[in-house]
């Protein structure tokens, strides 16, 4: 039988341990809110009642069953309040002395039945465990800010936390309403271990200059469907608070490089650029604690006003290839109202295209997103042709074929000797370095990488990649192309993956090595990441979306130009791939997709 918790403590009433409170007062559980000194204990107090005023002025909590939560809470300075209560959770400042001292108290103060439990996101539960005598009772209860949102709670065990304890606050959480991950004792956990890393890089794609901070958190929202781009995420957190993680996780995790904090991330630490709540860190905010961005001199002008800048009229653009891509990118093209030559290889292949065209967007009329006189008109736009000649009056050619550079190069050189002068020159590719295809032609200047995401006509996310030789000309072209699109153009430089790649794979591929060390299992590790931090789809759904031979090449690529050690694509997804488990498209990858 597990025990029954009538009386629990929560030490700390910063948001997150007032946050905590709220959780439990919810469920019916008493609660002793415990603070150091009078005014911490009057802020937590204050946390408390803003965020159950809000709720019910959202209309999500009945003012009657406010009143009653809050008559659950007894607030009180100093632990000696918390010698009755059946489990303590402590949610003071991530330092590990400051930890282990609260334990050896409560060691001291609680009756010796009761569990003992911290909140920490990085640090050793094993290390807070031993300032007790009762090790086996100590252990990890990670919850998510906002508490009484998040649905996740990552539940951690030392190896000497008994098995009693364990069941006993999973138990717990189903009670409070949580979905729970227990998971053994290792730096950042689960989705800290996930997060952090990607963070990090983003922080250094910014302090390289390699894209705006504007361009990187569209990426990754609009790319990648997640709630909130890195940089602004960073700022949620608290850049103090995102740098004493990854310092934790970088000392108590082998000393991974992808860890170690970013310079720029101690600078603005040091000069009281924290985020959010003090009003500026990556963004300003209106003031501190608002999470209303204010624009300040790094905020880009209005995308209209740069597009004079020497971009080019385009009127009829050519597309290269026969693929999901090139099929998709020709309706863009002709909704918006351009004239588009489809090239592909053969009569055959074209007429295959066409059908797909007219398929999707007879689609949309039957969804009532398109009239039938404008499909019929997108359509009269198009000229379907087997030959590159073809393409001698275009203003814009986008190339749309298979992933192999020799096939590219060889286009691009066809493309350079039929095409007018003045023509701008895109590939599509998502992995390829777009200066060597450049450099097949006598106009490198002319060329930019444009990649579409998949699906063309519904994502809404364009990278447009500039090499070393791209005119600013050309790059404010390709921008103001998008805009016509109504597309969101992020422009960045010529490095493997981009933006959304470079950020997105590494993640997946440190949790197939999670997966691999056997630290959790893949339904755990998707709940962490969809639960945790909101993604849309956990990592192993989307390895299996994507397809598992696809991810393996992206992720040697990576490794191929940046040399990271920690980029060396997981053991694990090369076997799957030879062993030919390539995810949804062969009804087997990650998880078995033949009985679904």
């Amino acid at each position: 039988m597990a025990r029954e918790f009538t009386s629990v403590g929560v030490v700390g009433l910063g948001t997150m341990g007032a946050g905590i409170v709220e959780v439990f007062a919810r469920n019916g559980l008493a609660v002793v809110a415990v603070e150091i000194s009078e005014g911490a204990l009057e802020r937590g107090r204050t946390n408390l009642t803003g965020s159950t005023d809000r709720a019910v002025a959202k209309g999500k909590l009945d003012p009657a069953d406010r009143d009653a939560l809050l008559g659950r809470v007894t607030f009180a300075v100093g632990l000696d309040a918390l010698h009755s209560v059946d489990l303590v959770i402590e949610a003071v400042p991530e330092h590990l002395d400051l930890k282990q001292r609260i334990f050896a108290e409560l060691d001291r103060v609680c009756k010796p039945e009761a569990i003992l439990a911290t909140n920490t996101s990085s640090l050793s539960v094993t290390e807070i465990s031993v300032a007790t005598t009762r090790p086996n009772q100590v252990i990890g209860i990670h919850f998510f800010n906002p508490a009484p949102v998040m649905k996740l709670v990552e539940v951690v065990r030392t190896v000497v936390t008994s098995a009693d304890v364990v069941a006993d606050v999973e138990a717990l959480c189903a009670r409070l309403g949580k979905v729970d991950v227990t998971i053994n004792d290792r730096a950042g956990f689960i989705a800290n271990a996930l997060l952090f890393g990607y963070l990090n890089h983003a922080v250094g794609m910014f302090e390289a200059h390699y894209a705006s901070r504007e361009d990187i958190d569209a990426a990754m929202k609009l790319g990648c469907g997640l709630p909130m781009g890195p940089l602004a995420l960073m700022d949620l957190i608290g850049l103090d608070t995102a740098y004493e993680i990854l310092d934790t996780m970088y000392r108590r995790g082998g000393r991974d490089r992808r860890h170690a904090p970013v310079p720029l991330i101690k600078q603005m630490v040091t000069a009281g650029l924290l985020g959010r709540k003090s009003g500026r860190g990556f963004y300003t905010y209106e003031r501190p604690g608002s999470p209303v961005v204010v624009p300040d001199e790094a905020t880009p002008v209005a995308t209209g006003a740069t597009l004079a800048d020497g971009a080019r009229a385009i009127a009829k653009v050519g597309v290269v290839g026969s693929g999901t891509m090139a099929t998709g990118i020709i309706e863009v093209f002709a909704k918006a109202g351009y004239e588009v030559v489809s090239v592909t290889r053969g009569a055959e292949k074209s007429a295959k295209v066409c059908d797909a065209v007219k398929t999707s967007l007879t689609k949309g009329v039957v969804r009532g997103k398109l009239s039938e006189d404008d499909r019929d008109a997108a359509l009269g736009r198009i000229t379907w042709s087997a030959t590159l000649d073809h393409l001698a009056d275009v203003d814009l050619v986008v190339e749309a074929v298979v992933e192999e550079l020799s096939v590219k190069k060889a286009l691009f050189a066809s493309l350079d000797e039929i095409c007018k002068p003045g023509v701008v020159l895109a590939t599509t590719t998502s992995s390829l370095p777009v200066i060597d295809v450049a450099m097949a032609t006598q106009r490198p200047a002319d060329v930019v990488g444009l990649h579409f995401f998949n699906p063309a006509p519904i994502m809404p996310l364009v990278e447009v990649v500039r090499t070393i030789r791209t005119s600013p000309e050309t790059t404010a072209t390709a921008r103001a192309v998008c805009a016509a699109l109504g597309k969101t153009a992020v422009v960045c430089g010529d490095r493997s993956g981009f933006i959304v790649n470079a950020l997105l794979f590494p993640y997946l591929n440190d949790a197939v090595k999670m997966l691999e060390a056997s630290y959790s299992t893949a339904d755990d590790i998707d709940h962490a990441m969809k639960l945790g931090c909101g993604y849309p789809m956990g990592p192993f759904e989307l390895l299996d979306v994507v397809g598992l031979d696809v991810s393996l090449a992206i992720q040697r690529e990576l490794y191929l130009e940046l040399r990271e050690p920690g980029f060396a694509p997981a053991p694990l997804l090369e076997h799957l791939v030879t062993a030919g488990y390539l995810g949804r498209k062969t009804g087997r990858g990650f998880r078995d997709h033949t009985h679904r």
